[in-house]
């Protein structure tokens, strides 16, 4: 385990400032140092926002050229809940704007009480993703049928398929009772990218208050109390970062630029205390 290199580069998630659209998101997020972006292309909820980008679009050959002209990449694309009675074929545009737009990944939510049909379903998006070469990350969140790691890993386990992953996403592993050891005992290659931010040491109660930390309420990452440093070290050396850091207090382009400040200070600092410890040991 070595998440840590030299510059990693680093990806913003969309609800970091999703009140932004595509082409300014990409924009603003270039600005403020990062090297990619997540996209919102389906709501997370009826009625969310989100934008959808048809391919051969004019706002999807807009959102590819300005891609190209800031030099930044697409890390993900976001959000399918797994719900019960989900129409996996019906992601297909999604998939393809994805890939046509040079993404990574997917990433969904475990929303299905009924383990071995979401398992099912699960395994059927995967291999209509793989069509398209990206790669399904799940995300346990307190809040969903899938709440914890271990569930998360149970699903993955179960599922088999060469393109799904474990999103870990760091305020979601506190909160759920998760820490920096599960995540290292996971099988190698369960874990391939990680969503980074801090929060208050005080746990939210209730569901509702969870939501809004969640979705509101986040810190910058080495401002609050998760740990992060041991998160960063029981990572494996490819994980690839992003920050999600919802802060509407701040106007986008503020939490945009606090955002890469904070969270590249912090990996810094991880990167120097590494090399400090592997210097002692010579």
């Amino acid at each position: 385990m070595n998440a840590i290199i030299a510059a990693p580069k680093l990806a913003v998630a969309h609800l970091t400032a999703l009140e932004l659209g595509p082409m300014e998101w990409v924009v603003e997020a270039a600005r403020a140092g990062f090297d990619a972006v997540g996209l919102r292309f389906h709501p997370t909820s009826p009625g969310a926002i989100a934008y959808a980008s048809p391919v051969g679009s004019p706002a999807h050959l807009d959102l590819r050229r300005v891609l190209v002209d800031e030099g930044m990449t697409v890390h993900d694309v976001e959000f399918i809940p797994m719900l019960p009675d989900i129409d996996v074929a019906s992601y297909a545009p999604m998939f393809d704007a994805a890939a046509d737009l040079g993404a990574r990944c997917v990433t969904v939510s475990g929303d299905d009480p009924n383990a071995s049909r979401l398992a099912a379903n699960l395994a059927a998006l995967c291999e209509l993703a793989a069509r398209y070469g990206l790669r399904v990350d799940l995300e346990f969140m307190r809040w969903r049928h899938v709440a914890t790691l271990q569930q998360a890993r149970s699903i993955v386990e179960n599922v088999g398929s060469a393109n799904l992953a474990v999103l870990v996403d760091a305020l979601h592993l506190t909160r759920s009772g998760g820490n920096p050891d599960d995540v290292r005992a996971l099988p190698a290659g369960m874990v391939r990218a990680v969503q980074l931010c801090d929060a208050s040491p005080n746990d939210p109660v209730g569901v509702d208050a969870t939501i809004l930390e969640a979705r509101t309420g986040r810190l910058p990452p080495g401002e609050g109390a998760l740990p992060l440093s041991e998160l960063l070290d029981a990572l494996p050396a490819d994980t690839a970062f992003s920050v999600e850091m919802p802060l509407p207090s701040l106007p986008a382009r503020d939490r945009l630029k606090l955002a890469y400040r904070s969270t590249r200070t912090m990996l810094d600092a991880a990167r120097l205390r590494r090399e400090s410890r592997g210097a002692s040991r010579q």
